[in-house]
């Protein structure tokens, strides 16, 4: 078996090495970099790539890349994963969803596979996508609801068999796989170019972030790698997988006016719902009803906005019309 390199790392069979994707230079003389992890097994087989924060706001999967790491013995897998914990360092840097360093191309899951000659982020995810592209077999990318909402444990996948068998794997904690048919301007879609298989997964976001909720995000999200390792037989164990699995699209709900966002005390995210349910309220600074946000279709909340203060066109309410359930893809 030869070595495996990314960047700057360059991993023999069975060990792991950090090391960076070198970008540019910023003004003050330090580097832009994007920071990552090679876990090499010694046997061969697939190469998991795993991406977070590629909103710097959604801090979940830098902990559940940590979390992978610390459970991974290169000398024991077959195959090998690739941890990205902080793909857009400004953004983390700023807490902010894109790179307050760029306002020309400010959200980076919007620009992929980028531009070597484009504008600072465009030249980040050029540099990301031609290492992600040559070396995975299979890509995670990891979100949440950032500052603004929570989101409960989803997926977005393409309805190509293999992209649902890899979100099937994710364990049985993942219910809800609803359907991205052209994945557009992220990872998953320079996957999906190149013939290969990534995904989108959505955990947590601002009400999840006291210490045990964050927590228990990072390592569902973790348990939710370790199983798609196991499923491809990278590491030793027997994965788990949900019950059932609802499908469907998502139904983006956006704030017709701005306001106070009171969402109903009682909801309950990925619990069915009748379309016309009360979702909730904006009320102006009086407490006089400007509005109310309904279900559009029968289907079930997956995210909810967190904070109360909201303007027109902010997202107040990520809900999933449901089409039916998946059969098992393997």
């Amino acid at each position: 078996m030869q070595s495996l390199t990314v960047g700057t790392a360059s991993a023999e069979p069975g060990t792991r090495v950090r090391g960076v994707i070198p970008v540019t230079n910023l003004p003050g003389g330090r580097p832009l970099d994007i920071p990552i992890i090679v876990i090499h097994g010694a046997q061969p087989g697939p190469c998991v790539w795993v991406d977070a924060v590629i909103h710097g706001d959604e801090p979940e999967g830098t902990l559940a890349c940590h979390i992978v790491d610390s459970r991974l013995d290169p000398a024991a897998m077959r195959g090998s994963v690739v941890l990205v914990p902080v793909l857009n360092v400004p953004a983390y840097e700023a807490a902010q969803r894109g790179n307050p360093l760029d306002t020309f191309s400010y959200d980076l899951n919007r620009i992929y596979p980028g531009k070597a000659d484009g504008y600072l982020t465009e030249r980040l995810a050029h540099k990301h996508s031609v290492w992600l592209r040559e070396v995975a077999t299979y890509e995670i990318s990891i979100h949440s609801g950032g500052a603004h909402s929570y989101l409960s444990e989803t997926i977005f996948a393409t309805t190509d068999e293999k992209a649902i068998e890899l979100a099937q794997a994710m364990g049985r904690d993942w219910k809800l796989i609803l359907k991205s048919f052209l994945p557009k301007g992220s990872p998953p879609a320079v996957m999906y170019e190149a013939g290969k298989q990534g995904i989108t997964v959505e955990l947590g976001g601002r009400p999840a972030t006291s210490p045990a909720d964050f927590d228990r995000c990072g390592r569902v999200l973790a348990d939710g790698i370790m199983n798609v390792l196991r499923h491809y037989k990278v590491i030793d164990g027997a994965p788990t997988y949900a019950d059932t699995w609802h499908t469907g699209v998502q139904h983006a709900l956006l704030a017709p006016v701005s306001g106070l966002f009171l969402a109903e005390p009682r909801l309950q995210v990925q619990v069915p719902m009748k379309q016309g349910d009360l979702i909730a309220r904006i009320v102006d600074v009086y407490g006089d009803l400007l509005t109310e946000l309904r279900a559009p279709v029968d289907g079930m909340i997956f995210g909810l906005r967190a904070l109360p203060n909201v303007q027109t066109g902010d997202w107040c309410c990520f809900y999933a019309e449901i089409q039916g359930e998946l059969s098992r893809a393997f």
